[in-house]
């Protein structure tokens, strides 16, 4: 069937359009950021995790494919469906949604960590391979990832977190070098207390993982319970839209920052480590 002049010019435009996959959609962060960014004239593919909040965000108007990073296997049928949609292009990558194991580093399953490593570092990896060459073809892209002040300074009772977002951190630091001249630039975003439901997701994987009850710090573990069951907004506590500004920026300016720290927390975290002695940081993080 013949297609009018009309018709080619808007495939072709589609074709050309900005693109950008988001992972981690269904709330939070991952979700503002998919509304901005289809708000601002972006094609949108705000991956989630289930099915369900798939389809949710399809009813939106949004293209949502299914990515665990958990599960590979979902990663292909993902990255084939943009294809189909972009004609093979692929502008933006930010991989974005994890969660933390509270606890005490004693008392952390060797299996956890394992877990953890594969949702917050592996699949992200993974992903990241898979986009690199649609990403070298093309001539150039943005690679953004989510990190943590976690990621800059360590805390007690956050150590499977802080471990995967260490890793993060220097993956990602190599990656930015080694793609310098390539057109590909890579950024790390840096989030402190964004509102989201990042805590009481924390609060399960604790229920699943830790044996707080036979820890030998048992009574310790009550106050870290009634902070995970707090509703309480912390006082520095920022909305997801402080991340997705940085975000815009990251993929949008002709010169991408190496790092966005988001939240007043995240710059005293970072000053702090460049200019106090590691027993003083410690100290002072300790308390918290």
């Amino acid at each position: 069937m013949a297609h009018s002049t009309a018709e080619i010019h808007e495939s072709e435009a589609a074709v050309h359009r900005r693109s950008i996959l988001i992972t981690g959609c269904s709330s939070g962060i991952g979700l503002d950021a998919a509304r901005t960014m289809a708000a601002r004239g972006w094609k949108v593919f705000a991956a989630c995790r289930k099915a369900e909040d798939c389809a949710r965000l399809e009813a939106e108007g949004l293209s949502s494919p299914r990515i665990d990073y958990e599960d590979g296997r979902t990663l292909g049928p993902a990255l084939d469906r943009i294809a189909d949609e972009t004609g093979g292009t692929l502008h933006a990558l930010f991989n974005n949604g994890a969660y933390a194991i509270p606890g005490l580093v004693e008392d952390l399953p060797t299996d956890a960590l394992r877990a953890i490593f594969e949702a917050n570092f592996f699949g992200w990896h993974a992903l990241t391979r898979r986009v690199l060459p649609i990403m070298r073809a093309q001539g150039g892209g943005r690679i953004v990832q989510c990190s943590s002040v976690l990621g800059i300074t360590a805390m007690p009772w956050r150590g499977s977190y802080n471990a995967t977002k260490f890793a993060l951190e220097g993956l990602t630091d190599t990656l930015r070098m080694e793609m310098a001249g390539t057109g590909i630039h890579v950024s790390l975003i840096e989030p402190g207390p964004i509102t989201t439901e990042f805590r009481r997701n924390a609060r399960r994987q604790f229920e699943r993982w830790i044996d707080w009850k036979g820890a030998p710090r048992a009574r310790d573990y009550e106050a870290q319970i009634a902070r995970l069951g707090s509703d309480k907004v912390d006082r520095f506590e920022l909305p997801p839209s402080a991340v997705t500004a940085k975000l815009i920026h990251a993929v949008e300016a002709p010169r991408p920052r190496a790092r966005y720290y988001v939240t007043t927390p995240t710059h005293f975290a970072g000053a702090m480590k460049r200019l106090l002695p590691t027993q003083a940081l410690d100290r002072i993080l300790s308390k918290r």
